[in-house]
């Protein structure tokens, strides 16, 4: 990769959020605490998975899988910013900004595949219930998790070699708090043809086709939950299906708010501004909502610190 007079380019500079010297200590104790809440609470929806054989379901299977991809996901985004803060230098490398672009669109599309398979799960559940586990099968869910995996991979990495194409003008100043691929594009002063087109083509694929998955399973979800005919039937049905709806919800609005945001607007800072939505708050919000809204998981979470709680206990006890 070569700037406009052919040097090579060494660096970008991440602008973050604010260049306010008073905001920095704000910023950096409010990322901190957020990222340390969100890999927290996604690691005790894998241990709570993983240790209760009760959960040891396609469901949560896919749960726990998403759980880690947040932590993934986050671990790409905050600690850079937080380092950035400290040390008070925005400048990050050109293979540094690659690679975290790179697992920004690995993750960012595994996040949204897991959402549609978790989805098509939740329909056969209900639409299919007799058939369930001959449906999803372990084999199955572990072959669709790397099919899925592969794709992913694929994508972010056809990005991330043809970003290796366009030379750079000198100005390398990235107006975000992340190598956000978008933005890498505008700084080319070369032809970026190629690059427009592979970043609209596979947004259209990879987005609108996990999108359009999602709603067909629910649109079959709710026409079976509407043929039960108790009350309680079609409430239970309905409670199978809630927490991941409304991770859903929070998924795609903030994406879609973040879209249409740096569309109606010419500032990059506000788009920067916005993008915290699905890169910081969604991922902190997931294991919230599975908590709070998931009997099964609650009462395993329930157990596990009720455990953690007596060993503490009797360490305690045997010290005095």
């Amino acid at each position: 990769m070569v700037q406009g007079n052919d040097t090579p380019t060494s660096e970008f500079l991440l602008l973050g959020l604010s260049e306010d010297p008073e905001l920095q200590p704000i910023l950096f104790g409010l990322f901190l605490c957020t990222y340390l809440i969100t890999v927290l609470g996604n690691l005790l929806i894998i241990l709570a998975v993983s240790s209760d054989s009760h959960l040891h379901t396609p469901m949560y299977f896919f749960l726990s899988n998403l759980s880690l991809v947040d932590i993934c996901f986050t671990s790409t985004t905050i600690p850079k910013m937080l380092v950035s803060i400290q040390t008070q230098s925005k400048a990050i490398t050109c293979a540094g900004c690659i690679t975290q672009m790179y697992f920004l669109i690995l993750f960012g599309g595994w996040d949204n595949f897991l959402l549609t398979a978790m989805a098509y799960d939740r329909f056969v559940a209900i639409c299919h219930p007799l058939h369930y586990m001959v449906i999803m099968s372990p084999q199955f869910c572990g072959l669709l998790l790397l099919l899925l995996w592969i794709i992913s991979s694929l994508n972010s990495l056809l990005h991330s070699l043809m970003l290796l194409r366009p030379s750079f003008r000198e100005d390398l100043e990235i107006p975000h708090f992340i190598c956000e691929i978008k933005q890498m594009i505008k700084l080319a002063c070369s032809d970026t043809f190629l690059n427009d087109m592979a970043m609209y083509l596979a947004t259209g694929l990879l987005a609108s086709g996990p999108l359009a998955g999602i709603l067909y399973s629910y649109s079959k979800i709710v026409s079976s939950i509407c043929a039960i005919p108790s009350v309680q039937g079609k409430y239970k049905a309905f409670s199978t299906c809630a927490s991941h709806l409304s991770v859903v919800s929070l998924f795609y609005c903030s994406v879609l708010g973040v879209y249409f945001s740096s569309a109606s607007t010419h500032s990059s800072q506000s788009s920067a501004v916005t993008s915290v939505m699905y890169t910081v708050v969604t991922p902190i919000l997931n294991p919230f909502i599975y908590s709070l809204r998931n009997r099964d998981i609650k009462e395993s979470l329930k157990r596990i610190l009720g455990m953690a709680h007596t060993k503490c206990t009797i360490v305690l006890g045997l010290k005095m």
